[in-house]
């Protein structure tokens, strides 16, 4: 049973995915969470890195918009059905978060190349970072790593998505890949394989976080459909409202 440590609602800031509005996130940190309790949390909007459980908390702002596909109805457009042909040769395991020299410089070379194309903020994560955000033991935590054992050299990691499981719910957390596999695009091929996999376990919804339209790195996740949004910040005792999106890119072609 999940067991609170601290909460609290960041003061207003300047938003880092849209830079003219002010943000602020609510934050949970618990202890002892189980997976059908954060499956309640999951479906009210909330995310969650290491013991911290947040969601944004913003007054005048409500571009954040939780995003769900139903892996039953899920369709790939065609350019994520080319991506995940593009990717098929890689082998992928499945498992708990690790860290390790090899996933730690995969981070950053990742994170180095969008510092310099998107002028994204330096991000020194320390093996002791990677543990506490993508690696804290949890009942709900899983990996998916995908390896190419045609590499000069070996077997090479070169995309890994952070993951959560619970009975009825799938959350795709955060995904970082090498660079020079760029042309494939190892993003959209992730998406595709966690939502197959979802559905082969029986999980009925796959939780891809937060849609902004406004942002770059995060209006993406509306190509992926149909897909379902979430209608406000509902609290623990209300009942969430999933819509179907009305949106071109909720219809494959």
């Amino acid at each position: 049973m999940a067991t609170i440590v601290g909460h609290s609602i960041e003061p207003p800031d300047t938003c880092g995915y849209l830079p003219d509005q002010l943000a602020s996130l609510e934050q949970v940190l618990m202890k002892d969470v189980t997976p059908e309790e954060y499956e309640r949390l999951l479906t009210r909007g909330w995310r969650r890195f290491g013991p911290m459980y947040f969601r944004p908390a913003c007054r005048d702002c409500a571009e954040c918009v939780s995003l769900r596909i139903p892996t039953a109805t899920f369709q790939p457009n065609r350019s994520q059905r080319r991506a995940r042909a593009a990717c098929a040769h890689l082998r992928v395991e499945v498992g708990p978060p690790r860290v390790d020299e090899e996933r730690l410089a995969l981070y950053h070379v990742w994170h180095g190349e969008r510092e310099q194309t998107r002028e994204w903020n330096a991000s020194p994560l320390s093996a002791r970072d990677y543990f506490l955000q993508f690696a804290f033991p949890h009942p709900s935590a899983r990996e998916v790593a995908y390896y190419d054992d045609t590499a000069e050299g070996g077997p090479k990691l070169v995309g890994l998505g952070i993951c959560d499981e619970t009975p009825h719910a799938w959350s795709a957390v955060y995904f970082f890949y090498d660079p020079a596999y760029a042309r494939a695009s190892p993003g959209s091929a992730n998406v595709v394989f966690q939502v197959e996999l979802a559905r082969s376990r029986g999980i009925p919804h796959v939780y891809l976080g937060y849609r902004v339209q406004g942002c770059a790195s995060l209006r993406y996740k509306g190509s992926f459909g149909p897909h379902e949004l979430l209608e406000g910040r509902p609290g623990p005792d209300e009942s969430p409202r999933w819509n179907p999106a009305k949106e071109p890119g909720n219809t494959p072609p």
